[in-house]
C-alpha cells in the first residue's frame, strides 16, 4: 500500500500536468474564421462593377485587368490579387466575395462592402465643401450600414452566436480615406483646403471602428494611406514640379508624401487612443506607406525595375499615364512584366507590390502590433502562402 506521503506527491504530479493540458489548450493567438472588409478600390473584389451600368462597364471590367491572375477580369483594380486577397490565401480563407449583387452571403465566405470610388467621408458633405465624387455613393457610413442591416439575416442563418462570429473575423477597415484627398487634389483645391478634411476623415473611420466594436468585433487591420507622391497619377498631375523638388533617390514628390504621413500620423494617434478605450480588442495599424515606399527606395532588392515610378498600363508622358486615356480603355497598351513594375494603372498596384506588401504586413514589420502566428493551430498559415509565386 502506498505511504501517505507517495499519494500526495501522485495527486501534486497529476494536478501539475492537469494545469500544464489546460494551459496548453487556450492558443495565445487569434485563429480568423473569417473576413469582413470596408473600404474603396484597394480593396475592391467586384463590387464596383456590380454596381455599374451593364451598358457603361468600368475599366476594370476588361483585359488587362485580371490579366494575371484571375482570367477574365474580377473586377478587382490590378493585373492580379490584392491585398486582401493574399490576407486570405495567408489564412486559409476563401477570396473574399463582393457583397454588392451576391445572393448567398455568409461569414463563412467572408463579406467585402469596399467599392471603388469610395470615400471616408459622405458624398453629400463633401459636395457642400465643392469637392465632387461622382463615382460612387457608397461612402463608409454606407457599407457599415448596410452591414447593420444585413446582420440580424447573417446571425440567423447560423448556429452560433452574432458576436462570436464578429469576434472571429478579420475586419479590415480599407483603405478608405484615400478618394477624400485625391477628388480635391485632381480638383485643383489648396493644400490647406484638404488638410483640413483630415480630422473628419480619421473621425469618420474611428467612429466606423467603435461601431464594429459594439456589434463585437475584436479584431482590426487598419491602413494609412500610400506614399501618393510616387504615384504615377499625382506625379503627372504635378509634373511641372522642377527636378530638384523630387526626391533624388525615389523621384517622388516628397511634400506630398509629407501630406499623405500627416494623415497616418493622426490615424495612428487615434488608434491608440482607442486601443487604451478598449484593451479586450485587437487594432493593428498596418503601415501601406512604408511598405510601399521601400520599393522606390531599393527597387532591386523587391525585384522591380530601376525608378519604378511610371504604371505599367497606361499612355502618355514621363509616367506613362494620361487622364482623358487611362488602363482598360480600347488602344492603351500595358507592359508585358507586370511583376516588375510597382504601379500598375497610375492609381493603384500590381499584383507582385501587392503581393510583398502582403508579406511585410503578415510577416513583417508593417504592421502594429505585429501579427502573433505562434498558436498550433496558425503554424500551418506560413506554409499556405510563401508570397513567393
Amino acid at each position: 500500500m502506498a505511504s501517505p506521503l507517495k499519494r500526495l506527491f501522485a495527486i501534486f504530479l497529476f494536478l501539475f500536468s492537469s494545469t500544464l493540458i489546460l494551459a496548453s489548450s487556450e492558443p495565445p493567438c487569434h485563429n480568423f474564421k473569417s473576413i469582413i472588409s470596408f473600404g474603396d478600390s484597394i480593396a475592391d473584389t467586384g463590387n464596383y462593377i456590380r454596381l455599374s451600368d451593364v451598358n457603361h462597364l468600368p475599366q476594370a471590367a476588361f483585359l488587362p485587368y485580371g490579366e494575371t491572375f484571375f482570367h477574365p477580369p474580377s473586377g478587382r483594380y490590378s493585373d492580379g490579387r490584392l491585398i486582401i486577397d493574399f490576407i486570405a490565401e495567408f489564412l486559409g480563407l476563401p477570396y473574399v466575395p463582393p457583397y454588392f449583387g451576391s445572393q448567398n452571403v455568409s461569414f463563412e465566405q467572408g463579406i467585402n462592402f469596399a467599392v471603388y470610388g469610395a470615400t471616408a467621408l459622405d458624398r453629400a458633405f463633401l459636395m457642400e465643401k465643392g469637392i465632387e465624387s461622382d463615382f460612387t455613393n457608397v461612402s463608409l457610413s454606407v457599407q457599415l450600414n448596410t452591414f447593420k442591416q444585413i446582420l440580424p439575416n447573417l446571425c440567423a442563418s447560423s448556429s452560433r452566436d452574432c458576436r462570436e462570429m464578429l469576434g472571429d473575423s478579420l475586419i479590415l477597415m480599407g483603405e478608405i480615406g484615400g478618394n477624400d484627398y485625391n477628388y480635391p487634389f485632381f480638383e485643383g483645391k489648396s493644400i490647406n483646403e484638404i488638410k483640413e478634411l483630415v480630422p473628419l476623415i480619421i473621425k469618420a473611420i474611428s467612429s466606423a471602428i467603435v461601431d464594429l466594436i459594439d456589434l463585437g468585433g475584436k479584431s482590426f487591420l487598419v491602413p494609412g494611406n500610400f506614399p501618393i507622391g510616387c504615384s504615377a497619377s499625382y506625379l503627372t498631375l504635378f509634373h511641372n514640379a522642377k527636378e530638384e523638388e523630387h526626391d533624388p533617390i525615389t523621384g517622388c514628390i516628397p511634400w506630398l508624401n509629407e501630406f499623405a504621413e500627416y494623415h497616418n500620423d493622426e490615424l495612428k494617434t487615434e488608434l491608440k487612443r482607442l486601443q487604451k478605450l478598449y484593451p479586450h480588442v485587437n487594432i493593428i495599424y498596418a503601415d501601406y506607406y512604408n511598405s510601399m515606399h521601400t520599393f522606390f527606395q531599393e527597387p532591386a532588392k523587391y525585384g522591380f525595375k530601376s525608378r519604378p515610378l511610371a504604371a505599367c498600363c497606361g499612355v502618355g508622358g514621363e509616367y506613362n499615364f494620361s487622364v482623358n486615356e487611362e488602363c482598360g480603355y480600347g488602344g492603351v497598351k500595358y507592359c508585358q512584366n507586370p511583376s516588375e513594375y510597382v504601379n500598375w494603372d497610375g492609381y493603384h498596384l500590381t499584383e507582385a507590390a501587392y503581393r510583398k506588401m502582403a508579406h511585410g504586413l503578415l510577416n513583417g514589420p508593417y504592421s502594429t502590433p505585429a501579427f502573433d502566428w505562434s498558436c498550433p493551430a496558425s503554424a500551418s498559415v506560413d506554409k499556405v502562402y510563401s508570397f513567393s509565386s
